[in-house]
Order: C-alpha cells, then structure tokens, then sequence
C-alpha cells in the first residue's frame, strides 16, 4: 500500500521551501548583480553591446543557481525551522510523538525534490548557457566568433576554423595552446570555397601558429589542386586565450561529455585531473547538499530557538563555507598528489554527517 506525505510532511515541506526560495533568491539576485555591473566595463571593446552584456548574464544564470544553491538550501533550511522552532512547533511537533529524526528525513525529503532539479539543470540548461554566454562574449574580439558544436569553431574573417580538441600545455615558463584535428575553411568575398586545410596538430607559441601536418586542397574556378607539407605557420590574430577558454573548461560540458574526454585522455597518456575533479563533483552534489543540511539542522533544535534571521544565516554562512572550504582543499590535494577525486568527494560529507549524528546524540540526552 503506498504510504502518502503526512499534514507535518507538507507543512515542513512549505516552511522550508520558502525558507530556501528566499534564501536563493537573495543571493542569486545578488550574484547576477555583481556579474552584470561585471560586463559593464567591457562595453564597446570589439561589437560587444549592452544587450550582449544582458544575454551573456542572464544565460549564466543557471549555472549560478546550480552552484548556490547548497548554500541556500543550509541557510533556507536554518530560517525555515529557525522560525518553527521560535514559535514553539517544532516543540508541539515533538509532543506528539514526531521525533527529530522522523522531522530532519521529512526535511530531508523536501529538499530532496530541489536538489534532484539542480542536478538535472547542471547536466542540461547550465552548460548549454555557460557555452552560449561564452560565444556572445567572444564578440569582444573584433572579427571572430567562437562556439562548441562538433568540436571548437572560430572564424577570423574569410577564415574558418574546425578543431576536433585541444588543450593548454606548459613546460617551464612556457605555456601554448594545442589544437588537435584542426580543418581551415577559406572563403573569397563572393561566399566561394577557396581552399580547405587539414591540419594534424595546430600550435600557439611565442605569439603566432605552426601547423604540423598540412594537407591542403585549393579550388580554382576550373581545376582542383592538392598539396602536402609537413609544417608552415600561419599568419593569424586568433585570440589563443579565447579558444583556450572554449576547450579546456570542463565545467560546461555534460557529465557524459565529461567521461568521454576523461578515457580520451587516459588513452593517450594526458592530464586528466580538472575533468575528472568536475566530473566526481558533479556525482556527489546531490550527497553534499543534503549531508551539509543534515549537519546544520541540530541547530534548529536547540540554540536557535532564542535567536533571530540574523543568528541562523550566519550558522548557515559559516557550515557553507566551511564545508565548501574543506571540500575544495580535499580536491585540490587530490590534484596535486594524484589520489582518487572520489575519496576527495566523499570525506567532507562523511566528516559533515559524523558531526550531525555527535550533535543529533547531544540533543537528544
């Protein structure tokens, strides 16, 4: 027989949704604030306009909600239960025969609901907006344009340009970009195809591009004609900054693109270390919002019953960011000593629930 929510479920369930849509709003709109008065100062640079600035924004925001949201899900959950708790229902609540773990799994539950919609939005709206909002700002630089579809594309005048991957590499002080799978498509001023290029490996050294592996096909108006050369450079204003920010920000691709460019790389021996952190955040995001929030709620319990909006945001501040905190520091030195991301991902929240059980036990004596 299927059990359906309680009165108490769907009354949690509403306290704490507007606790944390309030919460979310907030910051939110304080974020995207900041990012717009951001894109102000590069207006008029290339064909950059404020209606690019407006779209470029409001693309991103998304990818901002998916990002904030852990830490308006724990301050959202604190006001929400902090308000209950002031005005004595959870303590009724509780003399009816609901205990605090039967309150924090109803809790739970609600904000189960939310945290599944995030992740769907980082797998689907976040990174099509991320890609977007990159493309629009690549108007800044005057004559090209830049966007992920079937690989990276970028175009500088009558030239276009196809690259299948690529990545930043440094040896030393030195550091270029590596384009892989590179094709060159030249048009004349009447839209005709004059050539196309096929390139093995293009690289960005010391302010200008060498191509390796050249096989280059030019189209007369009566006659077809091949060539092959081992290097040539290439005279071109392309932007290596920009084409390096479209093809090594891992945090715009899809878990299931992100697989794919970890075993490609596994494969033939490269860096596989900012994919794969991103990618394991990704799997453990929905764990580490709902354990920071079971970590935090013993404090509606107990010492915020007695305290304003202002007591519990800043608990809420403080195991945010003290969580974020830990959980960056555990990634970052998986990156740097090479051991498994998933061990990174896992401590911070298993450390988060060790607390809530201490706290939970400490309550309840």
């Amino acid at each position: 027989m299927k059990r359906w929510p309680r009165l108490h479920d769907l009354y949690l369930a509403r306290v704490v949704f507007g606790g944390v849509l309030l919460a979310w709003g907030v910051l939110l709109g304080l974020d995207v604030v900041l990012a717009f008065v951001g894109e102000m100062g590069e207006l008029g640079r290339g064909g950059y306009t404020i209606n690019h600035a407006i779209a470029a924004t409001g693309l991103t925001i998304p990818s901002r909600a998916y990002v904030l949201f852990p830490t308006a899900a724990v301050i959202g959950m604190l006001l929400g239960l902090g308000q209950l708790a002031a005005t004595s229902e959870l303590t009724i609540l509780r003399a009816v025969g609901i205990s605090r773990p039967r309150l924090a799994a109803s809790v739970l539950s609600a904000l189960a609901l939310v945290t599944l919609l995030m992740v769907v939005n980082g797998e689907t709206l976040a990174p099509w907006g991320d890609d977007r909002a990159q493309a629009i700002k690549a108007v800044r630089h005057s004559d090209m344009a830049v966007s992920r579809y079937s690989g990276l594309w970028a175009r500088e005048g009558d030239m276009f340009l196809n690259a299948h991957g690529g990545e930043e590499k440094q040896r030393g002080n030195e550091r270029w970009l590596e384009l892989r799978g590179v094709r060159l498509f030249q048009f004349g001023e009447d839209g005709r195809l004059l050539s196309i290029a096929s390139v093995d490996m293009a690289e960005h050294r010391d302010g200008q591009w060498l191509l390796h592996g050249v096989e280059r096909t030019v189209f007369g108006p009566k006659s077809v004609q091949r060539s092959r050369v081992a290097q040539e450079r290439w005279d071109s204003k392309l932007d290596q900054s920009v084409l390096a920010s479209s093809i090594t920000r891992p945090g715009n691709m899809s878990s299931s693109e992100l697989r794919a460019s970890i075993d490609y790389r596994r494969r033939n021996h490269l860096d596989s270390a900012d994919f794969e952190n991103v990618y394991w955040s990704r799997w453990f995001y929905p764990f580490n919002v709902l354990a920071l929030c079971l970590a935090a709620m013993p404090f509606a319990f107990g010492s915020l019953r007695s305290g304003g909006y202002g007591k519990r945001v800043f608990v809420g501040i403080v195991f945010a960011l003290g969580f974020w905190m830990l959980q960056m520091i555990a990634s970052k030195l998986a990156g740097i000593y090479r051991f498994d991301f998933r061990i990174a991902y896992a401590l911070p929240p298993l450390a988060m629930l060790a607390l809530s059980w201490s706290l939970f036990r400490r309550r309840s004596r």
